[in-house]
């Protein structure tokens, strides 16, 4: 069973840093590559994919929106980061850990609908 736990979240002020944190309890995913994906959604907003990295080759693509502030990574352990600089408050929102077996296409990583395993979300609040 897959299960994506995401940790990091949190209170911070403008122009501050957090760093997201995404740990895989299936065996699977511990063993063979996939696609990750950071999501979020805002009260009130659509779900936005800000970055994905294919774990096998480490390529990452980021939303336009958090381009040069956020970075994605993935560790030996398989475990997904997301380190976010500079913060707004317009990242506030929920932000997701999201997975697709295999590969990744391109063409739909920064889609959320392509994402078919999800975490359960942690809490970003960025004040101003």
């Amino acid at each position: 069973q897959v299960q994506l736990v995401e940790s990091g979240g949190g209170s911070v002020q403008a122009g501050g840093s957090l760093r997201l944190s995404c740990t895989a309890t299936d065996l699977e995913f511990i063993t063979s590559n996939n696609c990750m994906g950071w999501i979020r959604q805002a009260p009130g907003k659509e779900r936005e994919v800000v970055a994905a990295i294919y774990t096998g080759g480490r390529r990452q693509v980021y939303a336009d929106s958090v381009k040069g502030r956020f970075t994605i990574s993935v560790d030996n352990a398989q475990n997904t980061y997301l380190q976010m600089n500079s913060l707004k408050p317009q990242d506030t929102a929920t932000y997701y850990c999201a997975k697709v077996r295999g590969g990744c296409d391109w063409d739909l990583v920064l889609q959320h609908g392509y994402y078919n395993f999800w975490g359960q979300g942690t809490q970003v609040t960025v004040s101003s």
